[in-house]
């Protein structure tokens, strides 16, 4: 008899309540002395939660389909401005060939990017243009070439000194494409270190170090999230676990995908994701 999710089910509740709250400040409510306001919350957390929830099942039922025992979606909650450090699962038995590898590491980005494009041209179509002057100490979003194409694509080209006010679903959508970029960076065991072992084999150790390297040096340059995030791929081990029948070759349906993932990954990079006006 399976024991009930409790865990699992506690932490999405949570990190639905704390999405839920970093939503409802982003739109300057104040849930300390409105705590019914929290509702305002509720299109950004909802949105963000289905992306999430989304990425995390793909894998889960793609580890299912190969016969590759994993957990059901752990849930991060957290006091930041988006109410969430995301969400993983964990294999808990080795993964027999590539061609599984390739099924279950790119079945979550390319989920979730999927719902993270509806979301962000539903978003966009609601969102605004406005005047970019008093904008001094606002956090401004970098654009990934996908984003920065559908945004012109539904909003047309801002004029000179005004910028879009997002949506809180397009936010949510542009956090669901950052997150894809992310877990596709082809290092260690991410999404994309996954497809980029089982198409390179023992070469894809020394594309990590040399992403990591790029990673060190755009955290000077452009985001230092960047280096902070190479850091954390080499505390977490850039050494991929092999797959126990190696020789069993990928088909060309495979290699489409880890093409495709690797085009998806281009689209949706943001060099400099966050910063300040002054």
């Amino acid at each position: 008899m399976k024991k009930f999710p409790i865990l699992h089910l506690v932490l999405f509740v949570l990190t639905f309540v704390t999405t839920l709250a970093a939503g409802a400040l982003q739109r300057g409510v104040d849930i300390l002395q409105y705590p019914s306001g929290i509702i305002a919350g509720l299109p950004f957390a909802a949105t963000l939660m289905t992306i999430l929830l989304v990425h995390e099942l793909s894998h889960y039922l793609a580890a299912r389909k190969h016969h590759t025992v994993a957990t059901l979606p752990y849930f991060i909650p957290a006091p930041t401005f988006l109410g969430t450090f995301g969400a993983f699962i964990k294999m808990k038995s080795p993964i027999a060939t590539r061609r599984a590898l390739i099924d279950i590491g790119a079945s979550g980005p390319l989920a979730g990017f999927a719902v993270s494009v509806i979301a962000c041209i539903i978003g966009l179509g609601m969102s605004s243009v406005v005047s970019a002057s008093g904008s001094e100490g606002a956090l401004t979003l970098g654009d990934s070439l996908l984003f920065s194409l559908l945004s012109k694509v539904v909003l047309g080209i801002p004029p000179d000194n005004y910028d879009v006010l997002l949506h809180p679903v397009a936010f949510a959508g542009w956090i669901g494409l950052f997150i894809t970029s992310l877990n596709l960076l082809p290092i260690g065991q991410l999404d994309g270190g996954h497809i980029a072992f089982a198409l390179l084999g023992e070469r894809h150790r020394k594309v990590s170090i040399a992403l990591l390297v790029i990673l060190a040096v755009m955290g000077i340059f452009f985001w230092e999230g960047w280096a902070f995030w190479a850091g954390l791929m080499l505390i977490l081990g850039i050494k991929h676990p092999p797959v126990l029948y190696w020789e069993q070759p990928l088909d060309s349906h495979r290699r489409t995908i880890g093409l495709v993932s690797l085009m998806v990954f281009v689209i949706t990079f943001v060099p400099s994701p966050f910063k300040l006006n002054f």
